[in-house]
């Protein structure tokens, strides 16, 4: 195996008598660099705008989440806050209210979810941080928040007093509804801030204090909809899930980040696994030069090798050399088309040549992972392309 390997070296570093040989192995060995250079910058471009659409959740969703089991609602007694608060592994939790509303501001009308919170949510998620215009809610006040496209809906400034946001729910029971007022509660708000995250939260929910949402809603002081939960840094969240499902005797289920954005994450991987797929497929395309290479220099040298074989190589120690040619130029292409990958994907994260908008560079994020991925698909398919083509050495010795 080592005479084979220093013979492959030697023929891989050395120059053909025949100029079309000498064409074709460097197509052969740019093709390989530019599959494995562009499945590279495809993989940590999709890494970087999967990190940039999740940012948006991570700033607004809790790292667990406990919601009832079955219904709206369900009951956090004083014994099981003493719990929680005595957790080890957790290091804050919030109680939250949401229920469908019907937000109303003098004649423009729009659906939405109304999000009651108490004080401790701010420190929980940064949706605080995302109020851009205005101020957050005080606490026991008839305040709400508004997301940037809910307040564009309704024309709904800060602290616009020359009218109050009105909120509607529907009131439970049965039966035949005569008067459509007596179908709602309601009650009045005053706008104090105005929060942006992305699209779909920015039109979804409405903050406000947790006692004004009890008191629209007509629920007890300890009923929720849900508890957000924030863990210490180096706690377990499968064992803080179990934790939790304990104290409330099973009649939760605990969601982390992952769950509560399944479908996101499902497009993202599925996205990402597809553009794997296409750009490998270039790749085998661009490997068919590789076995057409090495299929040349194999007739090109099968003088030398009847004089190796007449040597006392076996067959089998000749097709080897071929073999480890062509896998040592795919190697060889995946490892500079790796290093040019690295140094555009470094050159976009210090220089932002390509920008989405004039303040925001296209995301991209360089990850050992993608760097594995990409040598390991190139190595294994040429290879795989290399056995293919020395299998004529057997051939051209007859």
């Amino acid at each position: 195996m080592n005479v084979s390997f220093y013979i492959a070296k030697r023929y891989l570093f050395s120059k053909s008598s025949n100029t079309a040989i000498n064409i074709i192995t460097w197509i052969a060995s740019v093709g390989v660099i530019a599959g494995a250079l562009s499945l590279f910058v495809v993989l940590s471009a999709f890494a970087g705008l999967k990190e940039f659409s999740l940012s948006f959740t991570n700033k607004f969703d809790p790292d667990l989440k406990v919601l009832p089991a079955s219904g709206k609602y369900f009951k956090v007694d004083s014994f099981q806050k003493a719990q929680l608060q005595k957790h080890k592994d957790i290091a804050l939790y919030s109680e939250v209210i949401e229920e469908r509303v019907l937000l109303s501001f003098k004649s423009k009308n729009t659906p939405a979810f109304i999000k009651g919170v108490d004080t401790t949510f701010p420190a929980i998620s940064e949706i605080k941080n995302a109020v851009f215009l205005g101020q957050w809610l005080e606490e026991d006040a008839y305040q709400v928040v508004l997301g940037n496209d809910l307040s564009r809906k309704l024309s709904a400034g800060v602290r616009d007093y020359s009218g109050l946001l009105s909120l509607y729910v529907p009131k439970p029971g049965k039966g035949q509804i005569l008067n459509v007022k007596d179908a709602f509660r309601a009650a009045n708000a005053t706008v104090v801030g105005i929060y942006s995250i992305n699209e779909e939260l920015d039109k979804k929910y409405v903050f406000t204090d947790i006692g004004f949402a009890r008191n629209l809603l007509q629920l007890s002081e300890n009923e929720v909809s849900a508890l957000e939960v924030k863990v210490s840094p180096s706690a377990d969240l499968n064992s803080v899930r179990n934790d939790l499902e304990a104290i409330f005797k099973q009649k939760v289920e605990v969601k982390d980040r992952i769950q509560l954005n399944d479908s996101l994450y499902k497009m993202l991987n599925t996205e990402n696994l597809a553009v794997y797929l296409i750009f490998t497929l270039v790749i085998i395309i661009a490997l068919f030069n590789v076995i057409g290479s090495i299929i040349m220099a194999v007739l090109e040298k099968q003088q030398n090798s009847k004089t190796l074989l007449n040597l006392g190589l076996t067959k089998t120690e000749i097709q080897r050399i071929f073999f480890f040619q062509g896998g040592l130029m795919s190697v060889a292409g995946g490892v500079v088309g790796l290093l040019l990958g690295v140094l555009v994907v470094l050159s976009q994260l210090y220089f932002e040549w390509i920008m989405i908008t004039p303040s925001l560079a296209y995301p991209v994020k360089l990850e050992f992972i993608n760097v594995l991925i990409v040598f390991l698909t190139i190595s294994s398919l040429g290879f795989l392309a290399s056995y293919i083509s020395s299998q004529t050495v057997k051939r051209s010795l007859r």
